[in-house]
């Protein structure tokens, strides 16, 4: 499961690739239009200003807009900067991979089986859906792809 921080994110970032090019949002109308707590989406842009999603800009037209294009921004990087590995077991993560310990032999572990088609898949369908494929997508599968909790 995505955390809040992550659904809020996505939402966010989102929004700023729908906005017109080159036209930087407000932190209180991005908060406002994508109902999302001010100071919690603060945060958010500031970490993802730090990975390069997203610049901000100072004055009295400034605030937030993508650093890259929609297209270049994968979910699964995007997920894993705010929620860390997206494997549902330790020994099966790319990113941060650790053997169980309470497992005699990996290559033989039934659990891992079980979980590592589905995550492969997962890993696979997340790594290769961009922001762009968001911002595209129809409104009922826009809406399941963030909104769904």
């Amino acid at each position: 499961m995505i955390s809040q921080k992550a659904k809020y994110a996505l939402k966010a970032l989102v929004a700023l690739g729908r906005a017109p090019e080159g036209k930087p949002s407000s932190i209180r109308d991005l908060a406002a239009r994508e109902t999302i707590p001010q100071s919690f989406l603060e945060q958010i842009l500031i970490e993802l200003r730090r990975a390069g999603f997203v610049e901000s800009r100072r004055g009295k037209d400034g605030g937030y807009l993508l650093a890259q294009p929609p297209s270049s921004i994968g979910l699964g990087r995007v997920l894993r900067l705010l929620d860390g590995p997206l494997a549902p077991l330790p020994c099966l993560s790319r990113t941060a991979y650790r053997r169980c310990s309470d497992c005699a032999d990996e290559a033989n572990c039934t659990v891992r089986r079980i979980f590592q088609d589905m995550y492969e898949t997962t890993v696979e369908i997340m790594d290769r859906t961009t922001l762009k494929d968001a911002i595209d997508a129809p409104a009922e599968t826009t809406d399941r792809l963030q909104l769904s909790s």
